[in-house]
């Protein structure tokens, strides 16, 4: 089934693949602190679908879309997986 991608998209690193057809994947994100003038690393947890022709494994670097609801906690999907990686 080919979802279409209507928003953002990201990358990040899949950091759990235990659920069928699904990945939870963590995106680092940089945020700047205006009143100390520094920069703190804020993480992100999203949940993506994970379609069968891609199947990203834990520690893969992916990308991954925002696409319409696909179920109760599930709004994006994986598009390509960049690097493939070994488990943490």
């Amino acid at each position: 089934m080919k979802y279409s991608i209507r928003g953002n998209v990201f990358t990040g690193r899949v950091i759990s693949a235990k659920a069928e057809k699904t990945v939870t994947v963590e995106r680092e994100i940089q945020h700047r602190v205006r009143k100390y003038e520094r920069y703190k690393k804020v993480k992100s947890r999203i949940k993506a679908h994970n379609p069968v022709e891609i199947g990203a494994k834990e520690g893969d670097i992916v990308r991954f879309g925002e696409t319409r609801k696909i179920s109760k906690t599930k709004g994006f999907v994986v598009l390509e997986i960049i690097k493939k990686g070994e488990k943490k």
